[in-house]
């Protein structure tokens, strides 16, 4: 449906209808009482539309805007109405109801630096070195790059609805509208829970990554440092979050980038000779003890490791509701991810299985200390120092990962709140832009981590914490590769041209399909893994424990739908009849995107190599 076709449907019918708008961000002009109405003529039909109070922080202290004074943790009145909506024929009373509370305080470098370091931590740094040891350097490249092409498709399809519709919570919301009520209730619910796991979960890979120095203070002093410097980068909100991932994603990027050219002169046997590394190694361990541990069933156990590691990847598209203008940040974080994926995790972890033979024992879940096979290739090489600084950085990025649970786990809750699937209170958003008692809900579960104190009833918790995260962002993934699907029939079945797409995913709808059969593989292989362990063999009780210690998230995730339908008893609308208006943000017709894209093809060839790569 062409938006200007709409507006001259609308004229014959009467109705009020405003003048065509390039840029419509002039909404405060309309700031009025929440409870008053205006009636608004459309399609022949006179309906009440309530007007919204738009709320501007620019008149506010600076204090209260950064969230420290008394004012900034009151409610904010409405929203900031500061989202860019470009288009024809666009009613701003319209718009208004449908931009988010939470303000647009990100920029363009923080969503970039989100995208590329942003799920850097414990999973590459400390659980790669247990999939190296479960399935050889071979099966951890296998897990990663399979894992990794899934995810471009995922991220492909996420920044393709993300920009047209940037609405609060992001792909929990879109899964409501495409796909199913009752599935996005379980999927949102499970998406909170497994963030609220995996907060006291990192704080304790903090705490063992601080034991390689010292391992005599007690756990409990270093959890109290951790947890109180998460809740303090919290009281900062959205921009809390944003700088310290920017400046942290730096870091994670600089030391990763050191040690790939560290990495590369070691394999080649340039490290220095007093270390191991200083005679050629090459594809050494490779042979020798091989390339395949546990053979199929190792390989098998990997992909859950690696779906972990690189989990957090699909904030940006939670992020896209707290920018000014999606269409113009998200492409680049969005493209971002596939050089994250192959610089960053296939290119490190290769490295780090030619020179780590999967037998060694102080790797995650071997018999020695737990210690990252980062710092076990430092210190190994004998490179004085270095292995200090790496910890130091592991330390922070795990930290990172800390504060991403409060703020996606947060948000994911309080867009429940907004849908009625949580209580009201969870959509409470302050002056600051601060979704208080969803920050504080998500906080809560931190002090799990004090039973590192016993360390029996730690391993206890934690396994069965990791149980409820473990496979959860799988669902996810599926999930946003399923709303694609249905939005791409939607927007068909309706008459739409993809030309109007202000982006379009790679892969297209094949690509989304490829994502869901690999994910779905991901699933069955679990399972196998579930009922046969890797490495062991077990029977009665302990085969039950092992089966839900390893596939608990889907039994509850199955549960958390059985209640969304009992309680919303709602099934999947028909693509024609999906709302495909409400949270639209692009409203520019094909000819207008495709003149965009003609006048774009006539730039430079380095600058449309780069718009390409990195860019839209």
């Amino acid at each position: 449906m062409d938006p200007s076709s709409e507006k001259e449907k609308k004229g014959q019918n009467g109705s009020t209808i405003v003048d065509v708008v390039d840029v419509v961000d002039e909404r405060a002009s309309h700031t009025t009482s929440s409870d008053q109405a205006t009636a608004v003529q459309h399609g022949g039909q006179l309906s009440e539309k309530p007007k919204v109070t738009i709320y501007d922080p620019s008149k506010e202290t600076v204090w209260t805007r950064i969230g420290i004074s008394p004012e900034s943790f009151k409610r904010a009145p409405g929203p900031t109405g500061e989202q860019l909506v470009q288009g024809h024929g666009i009613d701003p009373r319209d718009i208004e109801g449908d931009m988010p509370t939470l303000q647009p305080k990100m920029k363009t470098r923080h969503l970039n630096m989100i995208a590329v370091g942003g799920s850097i931590g414990t999973g590459l740094f400390v659980t790669s070195g247990e999939a190296l040891r479960n399935g050889g350097p071979g099966g951890v490249l296998v897990g990663w790059l399979l894992t990794g092409l899934m995810l471009i498709n995922v991220t492909q399809a996420l920044g393709e609805m993300s920009i047209l519709y940037p609405v609060s919570g992001g792909f929990y919301t879109l899964a409501i509208r495409f796909l199913d009520p009752s599935f996005a209730f379980a999927m949102g619910w499970n998406y909170v829970f497994q963030w609220a796991a995996v907060l006291p979960l990192e704080i304790t890979v903090a705490v063992k990554t601080v034991n390689y120095w010292n391992q005599n203070v007690p756990p409990s002093v270093w959890v109290t440092i951790f947890f109180a410097v998460i809740i303090i980068l919290s009281v900062f909100g959205t921009l809390g979050f944003a700088e310290e991932e920017f400046w942290s994603s730096c870091l994670k990027l600089l030391v990763i980038l050191m040690f790939i050219f560290i990495g590369i002169i070691c394999v080649c046997g340039g490290g220095p000779k007093s270390g191991e590394y200083g005679e050629y190694v090459g594809g050494r361990y490779w042979q020798n003890p091989g390339a395949f541990s546990h053979g199929f069933k190792g390989v098998c156990s990997v992909f859950v490791t690696a779906a972990f590691s690189l989990s957090g990847t699909e904030l940006v598209g939670l992020a896209a509701s707290e920018t000014k203008n999606p269409r113009q940040t998200m492409p680049g974080a969005v493209k971002q991810t596939f050089w994250r994926i192959i610089v960053i995790f296939v290119v490190s972890l290769t490295l780090i299985g030619l020179l780590i033979p999967y037998t060694e024992p102080d790797l995650l879940g071997g018999s020695n200390q737990a210690i990252s096979p980062f710092v076990l290739v430092i210190k190994h090489a004998n490179i004085s120092g270095l292995d200090d600084f790496i910890n130091v950085t592991i330390c922070i990025s795990v930290l990172s990962i800390g504060l991403s649970c409060v703020y996606a786990g947060s948000r994911t809750l309080t867009a429940l709140a907004e849908t009625g699937f949580a209580p009201k209170i969870f959509a409470y958003v302050d002056k600051s832009s601060r979704p208080l008692p969803a920050v504080i809900a998500i906080l809560i579960f931190g002090p799990i981590a004090y039973v590192n104190s016993d360390q029996e009833t730690a391993d206890t918790v934690f396994k069965w914490l990791l149980a409820i995260s473990s496979l959860s962002t799988i669902i996810t993934w599926m999930s946003i590769l399923l709303c694609h699907i249905r939005f791409r029939a939607a927007w068909k079945a309706q008459g739409h041209s993809l030309d109007e797409l202000p982006f379009k995913a790679m892969g297209g709808v094949w690509g989304s399909w490829f994502g869901v059969l690999v994910n779905a593989l991901v699933l069955i292989a679990q399972f196998y893994v579930a009922i046969f362990p890797v490495g062991k063999s077990v029977s009665g009780a302990d085969a039950a424990d092992s089966f839900f210690s390893s596939y608990l998230a889907v039994p509850v995730m199955m549960a958390f739908y059985a209640v969304g339908f009992i309680w919303k008893r709602k099934l999947p609308q028909r693509a024609s009849e999906i709302d495909l208006d409400s949270g639209r943000k692009s409203w520019l017709t094909a000819d207008e995107m495709n003149a965009w894209r003609l006048e774009r093809s006539l730039a430079p060839r380095h600058i449309r190599v780069y718009r390409m790569l990195f860019s839209n």
